[in-house]
């Protein structure tokens, strides 16, 4: 049984500008877990804030958890257009 021969892969014409995409939002997301982090870490008690029912950490916490999402959905959509358009 086994499976098939292995797909032949060419170059991606995409490879810069998926790097660069990558690389951007990974910055954009570090700035905002270090933001997190240093709030934690200065003033914990501001974490302790009650917002949509919870505490601020809560809220944020699944926030960065939310945004790393909504990132990848727009990388994916982001590298895919750029694969079409630079792959043809």
């Amino acid at each position: 049984m086994g499976h098939g021969p292995a797909v032949k892969l060419g170059v991606d014409n995409a490879t810069q500008y998926k790097s660069r995409i990558g690389i951007g939002m990974f910055l954009v997301y570090l700035v905002c877990y270090v933001i997190f982090v240093a709030i934690n870490t200065i003033s914990p008690t501001l974490m302790e804030i009650d917002v949509l029912g919870q505490n601020m950490a809560v809220v944020f916490g699944f926030g960065l958890i939310f945004f790393a999402l909504v990132l990848a959905v727009i990388y994916n959509h982001l590298c895919t257009a750029a694969e079409n358009r630079l792959n043809k």
